[in-house]
């Protein structure tokens, strides 16, 4: 499974680059801490009776807190179909630490 760290995310927002930002937290989690990019939030509790709500074919990179659940909504996204999955390394806490130290880390 592909993963991409968060340096490597800040880079692709940068330079503009078009993707499907998954996050897979639940709804309360988003309220803690968030990267301000346009986001699809679907807790992985109902990923898997959700995945309509996401195109197959586009570069999806899912998030969560640590980088655990989003991976396991990669590999839920990948036996669904889908051709371009790939797991935010670290989460929105590594996000906190190295890119927006303004966030809490939970």
């Amino acid at each position: 499974m592909k993963e991409i760290t968060v340096e490597k995310l800040k880079q692709k927002i940068d330079n503009g680059e078009e993707f499907t930002f998954l996050d897979v937290r639940e709804l309360f989690e988003t309220y803690i801490s968030s990267i301000n990019i346009k986001t699809v939030s679907i807790p992985l509790e109902e990923l898997n009776d959700r995945t309509d709500e996401l195109a197959k074919n586009d570069e999806i990179i899912a998030m969560c807190r640590c980088g655990n659940r989003s991976k396991t909504a990669c590999e839920l996204l990948l036996q669904h179909g889908f051709t371009d999955v790939v797991n935010l390394k670290g989460g929105i806490n590594a996000w906190a630490a190295k890119i927006d130290k303004s966030l809490p880390q939970y």
